[in-house]
């Protein structure tokens, strides 16, 4: 599964709890707290809506006008120990310990549909793999140059002209999530090709896919 994960505004390092390893994997346990506008957040949100977990992990999404929430705060200082520093989203959240379990997107979005949903992602040849989540990193990035943000385009075309979804089979998976935000952020500034458009063409009407940034 494509994976990968935009570079942290905090400096505290990621916290890397995962469900399977402490944390058991029950119904109704987890809550995430989500940011309006962040990509990795909607990540999340598309894989929760893909999964089918909609109904099973609860989720408070910060807007602009309020960044901080409490109940995400206490949870970092049930955590951390005194914690000052910036509130991490995405963040799973135990519900029955009050802790954070993770805030680093690729181990929240494996466990949600590893561990909770039981939904083994089939994975293309490592060195795709590497090169797809490469490309994913570049057309999310911001400051990438254009030439690298063209290049990166063109190589998911090529990849979408022999699959209709980002790893092969019939229907999209939560490395599809990955691959539509990097395709419908801002920073992907080069005009895509046929097989670009008629990817996104195929998730809009995809009911996953149908959330606001």
């Amino acid at each position: 599964m494509l994976q990968m994960s935009l570079p942290r505004t905090g400096s505290a390092p990621a916290l890397r709890g995962r469900i399977g390893a402490g944390f058991s994997p029950a119904p109704h346990r987890y809550h995430l707290y989500l940011r309006a506008g962040c990509p990795d957040s909607l990540r999340v949100r598309i894989a929760l809506a893909l999964l089918g977990l909609e109904g099973e992990v609860s989720t408070t999404t910060l807007t602009p006008d309020a960044p901080d929430h409490a109940g995400l705060r206490r949870a970092y200082e049930a955590t951390r120990h005194h914690h000052t520093g910036a509130l991490t989203v995405p963040a799973l959240c135990d519900t029955w310990s009050g802790r954070v379990v993770s805030d680093h997107t690729p181990d929240i979005l494996d466990d949600l549909a590893l561990r909770l949903a039981g939904r083994p992602a089939p994975s293309p040849p490592a060195p795709a793999a590497h090169a797809d989540a490469d490309a994913v990193r570049t057309l999310l990035d911001p400051a990438a140059p254009r030439a690298e943000r063209s290049a990166a385009l063109e190589s998911v075309e090529r990849r979408l002209a022999l699959h209709p979804y980002a790893l092969p089979g019939d229907r999209p998976t939560v490395a599809d999530a990955d691959l539509w935000v990097a395709l419908r952020h801002p920073a992907t500034a080069p005009a895509p090709g046929p097989h670009v458009r008629s990817y996104l063409r195929r998730l809009g009407t995809h009911p996953a896919f149908r959330i606001p940034a």
